[in-house]
């Protein structure tokens, strides 16, 4: 395992720590959360945790989870996710988040939005002064006047690419819609751009999460350092 893969699974292990028996789990998306969702089925073959359902936030995540023998259920037949456990492609100072490397960033963001507890796993390399410097900005559209959309961010700055599968062909999420990403640089205002997006017609959604991480778990050369989100002052990692 090389040095990156063992702080994934060092910080997927720190917050697996939280989960306790009968609770709702979000199952989030990506390599990092996939070691979460493989020590839960771990812990729940090996009986150290019981009655454990999950809302798995793909179709891969919800594969896996059968593979485990994680039982599952949808947002739908819950009330509420009682902690939800994913990774993140970008994290700045205050907690708010760029997601959506791996295309599932609509599901989720319902999933994180249904959860009283949303734990963010990371190695330290995820940490960033502002969003947007290190990562593009995924956004989920419409096939009708996608390229319209495009050239719409790129007008706000920056350059847009519709995001391709290995073969060529256009990436499709879990809803079949498109992915552009949109590399706009450090975002001096991640709320008020997030507002401008989701006013934009053909935008099916933006990959910033801001406000929804309760909890940052972030593994580095010293350890994992556990930092929690209070609504007073911001969080330095």
């Amino acid at each position: 395992m090389s040095s990156v893969e063992t702080l994934k699974a060092m910080a997927a292990a720190a917050a697996v720590g939280l989960i306790e028996p009968g609770m709702v789990i979000g199952l989030g998306f990506g390599s990092t959360a996939a070691y979460a969702t493989r020590m839960i089925g771990e812990r729940l073959a090996n009986g150290e945790l019981r009655e454990i359902v999950g809302v798995p936030c793909a179709e891969g995540t919800a594969a896996l989870a059968r593979e485990l023998g994680i039982p599952l259920t949808t947002l739908d037949d819950v009330e509420n996710v009682d902690i939800t456990i994913d990774g993140a492609d970008e994290v700045d100072p205050d907690m708010a988040l760029i997601k959506g490397g791996g295309g599932a960033l609509l599901r989720e963001k319902m999933v994180a939005q249904a959860s009283r507890r949303v734990v963010i796993i990371v190695d330290e390399s995820k940490l960033s002064p502002a969003l947007g410097t290190r990562f593009a900005l995924p956004i989920e559209v419409v096939d009708f006047g996608y390229r319209a959309t495009a050239r719409w961010l790129t007008a706000q700055g920056g350059g847009v690419r519709l995001r391709l599968r290995s073969d060529g062909q256009p990436f499709r999420t879990d809803q079949g819609h498109l992915i552009l990403d949109w590399a706009c640089g450090p975002i001096a205002d991640p709320a008020a751009l997030a507002d401008r997006l989701a006013a934009r017609a053909g935008i099916v959604e933006h990959g910033l999460f801001i406000g929804l991480a309760t909890d940052l778990f972030v593994a580095g050369a010293t350890g994992v350092r556990h930092i929690v989100r209070t609504d007073c002052g911001r969080v330095a990692p």
